[in-house]
This record gives structure tokens, sequence and C-alpha cells, in this order.
């Protein structure tokens, strides 16, 4: 199953810059793995690094360590980069990036930021496996829709409210569907209920 999570390494030797950053990440409503490099080298040794889809690094780093930026450039040629900028830098340093973030952004225009880039080369498409939904979440789904609270739930397929809860969460996360009536139609159109 494809890890549809967006892997994202923070490459900057400032740790207030690096936690602030990654709180904010952290915190949204995507799904982020945050790891955090003081240098592009240490991405370059990172034992998982082919996991990495974007980096996050400041364009002094870049300047600084021109030969690291290609080697990264040239072992992870699908990652996408985006520079936190917190400084002046010319034209043809910015245009290394695929985007940039400005020190003073709001934290969702961040959040939108990142997931836009990752969005340009992500191939996790809803219907492929990792967004399917599993049988059992069909079935909590089915009981939503006859209106049924997550105990009724719980008691008539026999599993906790806390399963139920996450077959709940886990069915808002693939579909990205919250509202009943907008799971009612996902369910119509996937022809897990039918209409009759």
């Amino acid at each position: 199953m494809k890890d549809c999570n967006i892997h994202i390494a923070i490459v900057d030797p400032s740790h207030i810059i690096s936690e602030g950053l990654s709180n904010i990440l952290l915190k949204s409503d995507h799904h982020f793995q945050i790891y955090k490099f003081d240098t592009l080298e240490e991405v370059l040794s990172f034992r998982e690094n082919d996991k990495i889809n974007i980096v996050i690094t400041s364009p002094s780093t870049l300047l600084s360590n021109e030969k690291d930026y290609k080697s990264v450039k040239k072992t992870l040629p699908k990652v996408k980069w985006v520079g936190i900028v917190y400084s002046f830098f010319d034209k043809k340093t910015i245009e290394q990036f695929d985007n940039v973030i400005e020190i003073s952004e709001s934290p969702p225009n961040i959040n939108k930021i990142i997931y836009s880039v990752y969005e340009k080369k992500c191939d996790c498409k809803k219907g492929n496996k990792s967004n399917e939904l599993s049988e059992r979440e069909k079935d909590v789904l089915i009981e939503l829709i006859n209106g049924l609270s997550n105990k009724e739930i719980a008691n008539k397929l026999f599993i906790s409210t806390h399963t139920v809860a996450s077959h709940r969460k886990n069915i808002v996360s693939k579909t990205g569907i919250k509202s009943l009536s907008g799971l009612t139609i996902y369910a119509i159109t996937q022809k897990i209920i039918s209409i009759e």
C-alpha cells in the first residue's frame, strides 16, 4: 500500500525555525511526517531519505552548501524544494525553489503552500487502495447513513464505541467528506448502498 503521508525534511540549523515550522505543520489537518536536520549533508546520510517528498530550507543553506545541494538533488530527483525566506535573496537563488514561505506567513498559508507543492507530485489519488474503505468501514458508513449513533453501531456490529469512532475518522480521512449528506451521496455513487 502506498504511503500517502507527506514526508518533509526541515533543514535549518536554527532550532527556533525548525521547531516552529514543525509545530505549525503538525497542527494542520494534513498528514505530515517531519524530519529535522541541521545540514543537507545529514539529509544525504539519513537512511530513509528516499521517503522524503519535500525539503524546506533557507536559501542561505543552498548558497553555503552548493555541493551538498547538488548531491541531494541528484540523489533525490523527485523531491520538491520549499524555501523559508527570512531575509533578502536574489531572484536566481529563489528560482531554485518550487515555492517559498515568507517568515511572516500565517500558519494556514504555510500549510496551503506545502500541500500545493506536494499535490503537484502526489500519485495518491482517490480510488487507489490506500483511499478505499475497508469492509468494516463500509459497514460503519451504512449504519451512519441509517441514522445510528456510535453506541448503536457498536452494539449492532459487536465492536467498541472507540473502534466506531476510529472507523468514522478513517472514513472522513479517506473520502474527504464530513457531512452525513455528503457521505450518503458518496455511498450511493460507490455502490455501498442503493437508493431502492
